[in-house]
């Protein structure tokens, strides 16, 4: 159990740092598009910054093989919601993010949750599945990649429209988080996979079997989509909203699928649960739009006392071009409207 706990915990720091790093790297590359992917990839690859970001999210990834060997399921998940207070602290740290009022009710929210969910885990003796049925797991899966990636491409063209408030990020974490709760579950089939006493059982096992097929679709999509996201909106929303979506998924699909008990004590079930309940809580509690937009969806002006008005400019690693409403170039000889 402390194996496991130790082992999120790590991947909770690797990931947080990864996505802080991206963040900025993103902030120096011209807009990316989703609707372009070779693009997309040959401006992040040729981003050294960008590379080390992604370096340490592939460390996150095998911490997280330690963890769903040692850990329920919906103990693991549960803990790796606990690192969006580690996101949140670097993003305002780092990348000038400001939080709210709302988030940081999130973040004690997910404080508690951690203390509870490591509190469910003292003496547990639990059965921890190592594999779901195929035909159960591409059930669950297939039709949740398709309404991932419907949502993101809603949020799209929900984008596109003229005098709409810019988003804070929630739409893309959700459709995103669809995409990472699919590889969540792969990962999961991954650790029971591995037998480091057969290697060549290992290796035939994992390739007759759908989770690297799985993993490889999440994450070559997962990549282009979370990196438009995040270049075009803050860390601190669309991360944490991930995760959460990322966290209820896997928790519900990956129960079904890996049919792993919940414990019997009534009060290790109720902080089990009750953890589980505050992780989700998050979600709700985050803002839908950026506070420091007008009604028409353009940067707010300062009138300072002794000088012209000047514009906020976004936080750093947000680019200004992701604040600013669409315009249509205007005809020098343009005449003006009839009153």
């Amino acid at each position: 159990m402390v194996l496991g706990v130790a082992a999120a915990l790590l991947a909770n720091l690797l990931f947080s740092v990864g996505f802080v790093i991206e963040k900025r790297a993103l902030s120096a590359l011209p807009p990316l598009s989703a609707g372009q992917p070779a693009r997309l990839v040959r401006h992040l690859v040729r981003s050294p910054l960008w590379l080390v970001g992604a370096a340490s999210l592939l460390l996150g990834f095998a911490a997280q093989l330690a963890v769903y060997r040692t850990l329920p399921l919906i103990a693991a998940q549960g803990l790796f919601v606990t690192g969006l207070v580690m996101l949140l602290l670097l993003s305002t740290a780092f990348l000038g993010e400001k939080s709210g009022g709302r988030e940081r009710l999130g973040m004690a929210a997910i404080v508690a949750a951690l203390v509870m969910i490591v509190a469910s885990l003292r003496d547990s003796s639990e059965t921890i599945s190592a594999l779901a049925p195929a035909p159960l797991l591409l059930a669950l899966s297939l039709p949740s990649l398709a309404v991932g990636i419907g949502l993101f491409l809603s949020a799209e063209r929900r984008s596109r429209r003229r005098h709409r408030l810019p988003t804070a990020g929630v739409p893309y974490g959700v459709a995103v988080g669809f995409l990472y709760g699919v590889s969540s579950l792969a990962v999961k089939g991954v650790a029971g996979l591995l037998d480091p006493g057969d290697v060549r059982g290992t290796v035939v096992s994992f390739v007759t079997s759908p989770y690297p097929y799985l993993l490889a679709f999440t994450g070559t999509t997962g990549l282009v989509l979370s990196q438009t996201a995040l270049q075009r909106c803050r860390a601190s929303l669309v991360v944490p909203v991930c995760t959460t979506v990322n966290f209820l998924y896997a928790t519900v699909s990956g129960t079904v699928a890996f049919a792993e008990p919940l414990p019997d004590e009534p009060l290790r079930l109720a902080l089990r649960l009750g953890g589980a309940v505050l992780a989700v809580c998050v979600l709700v509690a985050l803002p839908r739009h950026e506070p420091d937009t007008t009604a028409d969806g353009a940067p707010e002006e300062v009138l300072p006392a002794d000088g012209p008005a000047h514009t906020v400019l976004p936080p750093a690693g947000r680019p200004l071009s992701a604040t600013l409403p669409p315009t249509r170039p205007k005809s020098p000889h343009h005449a003006p409207e009839r009153p």
